[in-house]
C-alpha cells in the first residue's frame, strides 16, 4: 500500500529501507496510533528519519505523496480520492504464489507475433484482462498489470519486467557543473594519467628561465605548454528509466571526470549502446550520433568508460530488435564488443551495490561481454577501475 511512498523518499534522498517499511506496516497493525492522518505522520517520520538534518527532505516529500490527505489547522478532515487511485481498484493484486503460475508467451519472437496480432484484433479498451493491450490484470501488453514478461504501453512501470516499452520518454542531461562535497571521487579518477606537456607555450619555465639567464648573461625568459593530464577518454552514460535513481552519483561521477580529463569526450545512451548515441538528451529522437563514427573518429589510444546500472531486459543485449525504444538491427551485444574490441582498455561503472548483481540476467550478461572488467561505483571500486585502466595503457 505504501510502496510509492517508499519509493518517493528514496528518490527525496532518504534511506528508506525494506526493514524499516515492514517497521512501519506492524507498528499500524498492532494500532500503535488512532486512525489519524497527523499522528500516521509523526509515526512515519520517527519511522524513516534518523538525523534530523533530514527532516525537511522528509516534510517535502510526505505533502507531496499526502497532498490533500492532511487538513490544515481548523479545516475539516475532508479529501477527494485522486482518479487515479479509482483507476487502479480493479487492478488484480496477485500473491507470489499467483505470479509464479503465471507464465511468459514465449520468446522474443512469440511475444512480438503476439503483439502484432493483438493490435489487429482489438477494437476497443480492455481493462483486468490477461490477453488484450489494456490496464491492471496479466496480459503482456499494457500496464498497470502483473506478467514475467511482455511490453509496456501506454503508462509507468510496476515491477521492472517489460522488454519493450512503448512511448516517448524524455530524459534531462548530467549536471557536469556539481560542486562535489567531496575530492575523494576526484582522487580515485587520478589513478589514471599520463602527464605532457602539449599546446601553446604559455606557462613560465622558471627553471629554464634561470638556466638560461644565468648562461647568456642577461634575462632569458622561457615560456612552455602546460603540464595536462594526456589521457584520452571516452564516456558512455546511461540516462533515464531505472538510472534515475543514480543520478546524483553520475553526476558527481561526470562532473569530477570533466575536472581531471583535459581530453574527455562524453555521450548518452539508455539501457544498452546501438548504432546510435547522443550528446543532448532533449534533442536525442533528431540528433544522434552515430556509434561507427565514434569508432572511426577516436583513435584506439582513448580508453573507454561505460557508466550504468546494467538492468534491463536481457534481449535489449541479445537480440535484434530488443531495444525498447526503437528497433535495433543489430543487438547491443554485438555493438559492445565492437567498442571493446577497438578500445582495449575497458571499464564497465555500475551504481548498483556489487552484491545485487547476481540478481540480475543482464548485468551477468553485460559483465562477461567486458570480460569481467566491471567495477561498483564505489571509491574502492573507481580506484580499481582507474587501476586497471592504467594497466593496460
Amino acid at each position: 500500500m505504501f510502496i510509492s511512498f517508499v519509493e518517493a523518499l528514496r528518490r527525496g534522498g532518504l534511506s528508506a529501507s525494506l526493514k524499516e517499511h515492514l517497521l512501519l506496516l506492524e507498528a499500524l497493525d498492532a494500532d500503535v496510533i488512532a486512525q489519524d492522518p497527523e499522528q500516521f505522520y509523526y509515526l512515519a517520520r520517527a519511522t524513516f528519519v534518523h538525523d534530523e538534518r533530514q527532516l525537511d527532505r522528509f516534510d517535502r516529500v510526505f505533502a507531496e505523496v499526502f497532498k490533500g490527505v492532511l487538513p490544515g489547522e481548523g479545516e475539516e478532515l475532508r479529501a477527494d480520492v485522486p482518479e487515479e487511485w479509482l483507476r487502479l481498484v480493479a487492478e488484480k493484486y496477485l500473491t507470489p504464489e499467483e505470479m509464479e503460475a503465471i507464465k511468459s508467451l514465449g520468446s522474443w519472437d512469440e511475444i512480438m507475433d503476439a503483439l502484432r496480432q493483438r493490435l489487429e484484433e482489438q477494437q476497443g479498451r480492455h481493462q483486468g484482462g490477461n490477453k488484450w493491450i489494456g490496464t491492471g490484470g496479466t496480459s503482456p501488453f499494457g500496464h498497470g498489470g502483473f506478467n514475467p514478461e511482455g511490453v509496456r504501453i501506454g503508462g509507468p512501470g510496476r515491477h521492472g519486467r517489460a522488454i519493450k516499452v512503448w512511448e516517448k520518454r524524455e530524459f534531462r542531461d548530467l549536471d557536469g557543473d556539481r560542486e562535489l562535497g567531496t575530492r575523494n571521487i576526484k582522487v580515485a579518477l587520478r589513478r589514471l594519467r599520463r602527464f605532457a606537456r602539449e599546446g601553446a607555450a604559455d606557462e613560465l619555465d622558471l627553471d629554464g628561465t634561470i638556466e638560461g639567464t644565468a648562461r647568456r648573461g642577461w634575462l632569458d625568459v622561457r615560456m612552455r605548454p602546460e603540464r595536462h593530464n594526456a589521457v584520452k577518454l571516452l564516456l558512455f552514460l546511461d540516462i533515464g528509466g531505472s538510472m534515475d535513481g543514480h543520478v546524483l552519483q553520475a553526476e558527481e561521477l561526470f562532473s569530477a571526470a570533466r575536472t581531471e580529463f583535459k581530453h574527455l569526450e562524453h555521450y548518452y545512451f539508455h539501457n544498452c549502446i546501438y548504432e546510435g548515441v547522443w550528446k543532448d538528451n532533449r534533442r536525442r529522437h533528431v540528433e544522434k550520433i552515430p556509434t561507427h563514427d565514434i569508432i572511426h573518429k577516436f583513435g584506439s589510444d582513448h580508453k573507454l568508460v561505460i557508466v550504468g546500472d546494467a538492468a534491463m531486459s536481457p534481449y535489449e543485449i541479445t537480440h535484434a530488435g530488443g531495444s525498447i525504444e526503437h528497433f535495433n538491427e543489430e543487438a547491443g551485444a554485438v555493438w559492445l564488443r565492437r567498442l571493446t574490441d577497438t578500445y582495449r582498455s575497458a571499464a564497465w561503472i555500475n551504481p548498483t551495490p556489487e552484491p545485487y548483481w547476481g540478481h540480475s540476467a543482464s548485468t551477468s550478461i553485460l559483465k562477461t561481454l567486458m570480460d569481467g572488467r566491471m567495477y561498483p561505483m564505489t571509491l574502492e571500486g573507481l580506484d580499481e577501475a582507474m587501476r586497471a585502466l592504467s594497466r593496460k595503457g
